[in-house]
Order: C-alpha cells, then structure tokens, then sequence
C-alpha cells in the first residue's frame, strides 16, 4: 500500500509540473527513474520492493501483455505513404541478425557464460521501445518513412520476441525430467493455445463493439471501457488455458486494430493512458535496479556489450536489410541508430530475474540496465540534432515519390 500512496503521489506531482521540467528535456520516464533510485537505494531505502513475490511478477506480466497489444492496435497517421517503409526488412531480417550479433558479443565480452543465458540477454537488450524518442515520432522535420518504419518496427518487435523469451527462460531453469524436446514442444502448445485465446476473444469482441457501435447501444465511452478489458481478458483466458498471455493479448490486438481505426482515433484513448500509467511503475522499479546495479559496481565487459547492442548489433542490420529501397544512405542510418531501448527491455529482465536463479538473474539485470540507461542518455541527446539535419537537407524527390501530397 506504501508503494501505491508513493506512485500515486508522484504521479499527481509530475502532472503539476510536466511542463516544466520538459523545457530541461525532463521526460516522465526520467523523472521517475531518479525517483526510483532516490526512494529505493541505499542501505535504509524510503521504500522497498520485493520483485520475488508473485504478485509482482502477474502485475509486470501485466504490463507488457497491455504493452503488446497497444502496439498491436497502434494506428499512426500513416495514409500519406504509399507502400511499404521496410517493416517486413526489419522484422524479419535485421531483428534476426540483430539478436544473433547481441549473443556472439555476449560470447566474446563474457567467455564461458551460458548460451542459453547469453541469448536471454540479447533478447532483453535489443527490442525497441520508443518511449525515450517519443518526441521525434512527432517532429515534422524528419520524413514521415522514417517515423513510421520507427515506429512498426517498435510495435512489432517485442511481440514476436516475448515467445522467444519465453523459450529461452525455460532452458534455463528446465525442471528435472523436461528434455529439450519438451520444452520445443511446451513453447509450440503456449503459443498455439495463445493464439486461439486470443481469437477466440477478439472475433466475439468485435462482433459486439461493432453492433454495439451501429446500434447506439453503448455510449462512445462505454466502448472505450471495453477496449481497455481486452487485453486483460485475453491475457487471463490464455493463463487459463496454460497458454502465453503476452501473446494472447498481441493476437487480440492484431485483430482488434481495424475495429478500433473504424471506431475513431480516440476509441483507444483509456488504454493508452492505461498503458502510460502502467509503464511509469515500470521506470520507477527501473530506479531500483540502476541504484543495486551501480551499488555493486559495473565491469568494462558490460559497458562495451551494451554499447554494441545500442551500435553494431542494431544498425548493421538495419542498414543492410534497407538495401535497395527507397530510403536513402542518412535515413537508413538514422533508423539504425535511433532505434531506443527501454520499457520492454525492463519488463523482459524482471521477468527473467523471478526466474532465474542468483549470479543469472543478476546477469541479465546488470546488461539491461546499462543497456537501457546508456541508450536514454545517447538517444536522447541525438534526436534533436538528427532532427535539426533533416531540416537543413530537403530530402530529394526520388527518395520522397513514396509520399502522397
């Protein structure tokens, strides 16, 4: 209860000054990491959070099972752009590499470290969130191609990865008995079992919102209160099932998308608050990890490996899948490099550390956290003056002809 008094507390003070702070480029997401790590470290911490207790653990799953299906259901103003901005390239091709790139450096910076552990790191380290560059989505000075292929890329990308991870966790702490071939196959029926919790909650969901929204039964913000319960259904009927609720809930976004489009730019409104308020306890639980992580001190190995997970493991990809599109050499570099890490990255390393067991879970807990720390601090000083170089060089017309007047 103290730890809700205290969110709640800061939530109410960082709306009465949001404004403020912006003009020192104060984000929420930093405001309540230093906060974090101001309450919650130290040898008498203000307030304690014990991230082993189940609970905890539901709430985080939670999170990002809300988190994956916003980013399924996400609809940007993308109309103007005729074709694709390479998000099949992306995921398909350079997350791929990108997560095999992140677990050979694990190899070569942590020699003799587990692979299934050095994949779980990888998986941790290198999906996109774009909540520390959420200002450049919306800078005009930059191309819409690059904006939008940010930010397909950022809702797709932790939903295929969340069963990956899934997987790979489980190889670590396979129970006596469970084979490789078992856990294959417990991976495919969670999957399978999500996908179907996930239909069989969205089709009859958009069935009702539809009729409900054609027939005046409901009122525009009644069908905003049902869009915000999907996810949690969809996510409780998959755990039920002993299905992946994280998938559960991005299958049910999936196919929630075109309803909500047609219901209005506003109909998702509650869930992105929602979702927003949620990820905030997140940055705050990010403070604490930082403040036990610089506590115990942090090697030069794990600085060099999240630099080349914020570097060569993300952009060489990018660059090379964009080869042969539209973009031109700047933008593909552009969307390389600006490709932040954050609350994802925090959702996946809390989840591996109730799992894992101690020098592991504390593995995984110190890369993301210089990973996500570092990439707040460079991406963030970064997207101005990427902006700024947009501004001065007018991009030609054949790099633009993908834009509708």
């Amino acid at each position: 209860m103290i730890a809700l008094l205290v969110l709640l507390s800061l939530l109410f003070l960082w709306g009465t000054v949001s404004d403020r702070l912006a003009r020192w480029s104060v984000t929420a997401p930093i405001a309540f990491a230093v906060a974090g790590i101001l309450l919650t470290g130290g040898d008498h911490p203000v307030l304690t959070l014990d991230m082993e207790t189940h609970t905890f653990q539901r709430g985080v799953e939670l999170v990002l099972a809300v988190m994956l299906f916003t980013d399924a259901t996400e609809a940007r103003d993308y109309e103007r752009l005729e074709g694709s901005v390479g998000e099949v390239r992306l995921l398909t091709l350079a997350l791929p590499v990108s997560l095999a790139l992140a677990t050979l450096a694990g190899a070569l910076l942590f020699p003799g470290t587990n692979w299934w552990l050095l994949a779980v790191a990888a998986l941790v380290v290198m999906p996109m969130d774009l909540a520390p560059i959420m200002m450049f989505l919306r800078d005009e000075r930059v191309p819409l191609r690059i904006r939008a292929a940010l930010n397909i890329e950022g809702g797709f990308n932790d939903g295929l990865i969340s069963p990956l991870f899934v997987f790979c966790v489980a190889n670590l702490v396979t129970a006596q008995g469970h084979s490789f071939g078992d856990l294959v196959l417990d991976a495919f029926k969670g999957a399978g079992y999500a996908v179907l919790a996930g239909t069989v909650v969205a089709l009859p969901a958009i069935w009702l919102v539809r009729r409900a929204f054609s027939a005046g039964w409901a009122k525009a913000a009644d069908l905003r209160l049902a869009g915000l319960a999907l996810p949690f259904v969809a996510y409780a009927a998959s755990v039920v099932i002993g299905g992946n609720g994280f998938v559960a809930a991005f299958v049910t976004g999936l196919w929630y998308a075109r309803t909500a489009h047609t219901l209005g730019k506003h109909h998702l409104d509650l869930v992105h608050d929602a979702t927003y308020l949620m990820t905030l306890a997140v940055w705050f639980t990010f403070g604490k990890l930082i403040a036990d992580v610089f506590e115990n001190g942090v090697d030069l190995a794990t600085i060099g490996y999240a630099l080349l997970a914020l570097t060569v493991a993300r952009m060489v990809p990018v660059v090379a899948s964009l080869k042969g599109t539209k973009f031109t050499w700047p933008e593909r570099w552009a969307i390389g490099w600006l490709g932040s890490r954050g609350v994802t990255s925090i959702v996946f390393a809390v989840l591996a550390y109730t799992q894992l067991s101690g020098p592991d879970a504390a593995f995984v807990i110190k890369v993301m956290g210089v990973t996500v720390l570092m990439s707040i601090f460079l991406h963030g000083i970064t997207v101005e003056p990427v902006a700024r170089w947009f501004e001065r060089r007018p991009q030609p017309v054949a790099a633009a002809e993908t834009e509708r007047p």
